[in-house]
């Protein structure tokens, strides 16, 4: 099975956490440093500069209503749009717009099996997002984790489109530790992306920094910790890629791949 990218539940990952059980510390991750490989260390995307600020109102998610929820969904994907292509174009560099569909329940998507806790999925072959409506967060939307989850997703096609993604996937792994911390990388970059998304349209989203700490404490509360698959990285180094794209406001903060071991744990 090829690398994959998919977007954990932060909701169901919090519940699962409140029943838990404290860890031995752990030890030092592995090293395993990306060579040759200047197109996902060097990539231009780093200099490309700020993100342009934009205005991005939300619009109302009601609970129970997978309308309201797609709606809002279509409403960040017009402004990803016009954000990421707006700074394509000063940048200049080619850019092209992601194809967004929505699913009621799990099915094949990219010839892979919808994962379990699974929200949202980038297919790089079709440059299609698919976001999963599922009774779960129709019934209880949490509206900045919809859209980091968009805008996560959307990451990914930037990761696509400036041909990172597909560095990635001809990187050689000799076992599946490197494997997973290789997918790790990509994983946070995407996130890191999605926050320097929401960095830059953050005033005008009529947020509170209250707002974005709760997003971050949420997401410290999933990871690797809790699915033990060691794809996407430990909770707290997921929040902190999602903090410094935000920060930034730029894809500046978001190189992934010389970051050292512990950041993409």
């Amino acid at each position: 099975m090829g690398k994959s990218s998919v977007v954990l539940l932060p909701a169901v990952v919090a519940s699962l956490l409140a029943g838990g059980t404290a860890h031995a510390a752990a030890a030092p991750p592995a090293s395993y440093p990306i060579k040759n490989a200047s197109g996902l260390t060097k990539n231009a995307l780093y200099t490309s500069g700020r993100l342009p600020v934009t205005n991005c109102p939300e619009r109302p998610v009601r609970a129970g209503s997978a309308a309201s929820v797609r709606t809002y969904l279509n409403t960040l994907v017009k402004c990803l749009d016009v954000t990421w292509s707006a700074h394509f174009l000063q940048a200049h560099m080619p850019f092209s717009m992601p194809k967004v569909r929505y699913i009621t329940k799990p099915e094949k998507v990219c010839g892979e099996k919808w994962r379990k806790n699974v929200q949202g999925l980038y297919c790089t072959s079709t440059r299609q997002i698919t976001i999963i409506l599922d009774r779960d967060v129709v019934n209880h939307p949490q509206d900045l984790f919809l859209m980091d989850v968009i805008a996560h997703e959307y990451g990914h096609h930037i990761q696509n489109i400036t041909g990172i993604w597909g560095e990635y996937l001809r990187l050689p792994s000799r076992g599946k530790s490197e494997y997973n911390e290789q997918t790790r990388r990509n994983e946070l970059q995407a996130e890191c992306l999605a926050g320097a998304f929401i960095g830059s349209v953050y005033k005008s989203l009529d947020r509170t920094p209250a707002d974005w700490r709760d997003l971050l404490d949420s997401t410290r509360r999933s990871g690797d910790e809790i699915y033990k698959i060691r794809d996407h990285g430990k909770g707290k180094n997921i929040a902190n890629w999602l903090n410094r794209g935000f920060k930034a406001a730029g894809p500046s903060a978001c190189n992934t791949w010389i970051a050292r071991p512990e950041m993409v744990a």
